[in-house]
């Protein structure tokens, strides 16, 4: 077994190079880290230990604006100059920040629990055959778009007709990990690769009305 040390940081374009990291020696598994020096953060929320909000951060490195966009600067910077970021995190006593997802894609479960699909979708895209996924809200059920990883299926011995079976027991494993109001209705399976914008991330709202 090979071992070797490595840790996970926090940061975004509008507030380079980074807003949180921390030393793989103190890093906390599934967090982002902490505050850099030089930078202030805080998740606004109630309760940042235990009720997600969003990661504001506060420092020399924060833009001062998107260029010739004074709305599009309004939005995400307030007269503090708190950077409203749109990411949802967890904060706990040591300020270990762990994100949970976007705002925009939060959805609401039958009771109004949150649901945050990123998550969702990490556990699904680590069972067997899976590429990647998304994670969509349709009749007030969550439904799981796949794209399978075809090239290990195949290597494996497996075939197209396989594929729905074997989505099926990834669902069924899936369910076992989450709690009911977040539990997966439906596989759907797609043939190709989901479209993505230029940083690689998938154009969500191209699927939320996905038939099948």
């Amino acid at each position: 077994m090979i071992e070797f040390p490595y840790t996970v940081g926090y940061g975004m374009t509008e507030c380079g190079p980074i807003i949180c990291y921390e030393d793989w020696k103190s890093f906390k598994p599934a967090s982002c880290g902490k505050q850099v020096p030089r930078m202030e953060v805080k998740v606004l929320s109630p309760d940042p230990e235990n009720i997600p909000g969003e990661i504001v951060c506060r420092g020399a490195n924060v833009m001062l604006g998107y260029y010739k966009n004074e709305e599009a600067t309004a939005q995400v910077l307030d007269a503090d100059g708190w950077l409203h970021t749109g990411d949802l995190a967890l904060m706990d006593a040591e300020g270990n920040v762990t994100i949970k997802g976007r705002s925009k894609n939060m959805l609401l479960g039958p009771s109004g629990q949150n649901i945050y699909p990123e998550e969702i979708e990490d556990r699904l895209n680590n069972l067997p055959y899976v590429a990647e996924s998304i994670i969509v809200q349709q009749n007030e059920k969550l439904v799981a778009l796949v794209y399978p990883d075809f090239d290990d299926a195949f290597a494996h011995g497996l075939k197209n007709e396989d594929m729905e079976g074997l989505m099926e027991e990834n669902r069924v494993a899936l369910n076992a990990t989450l709690p009911g109001y977040s539990q997966i209705t439906k596989v759907k399976i797609y043939p190709e690769e989901f479209e993505k914008t230029p940083k690689k991330s998938i154009k969500r709202f191209l699927y939320q009305e996905a038939k099948g």
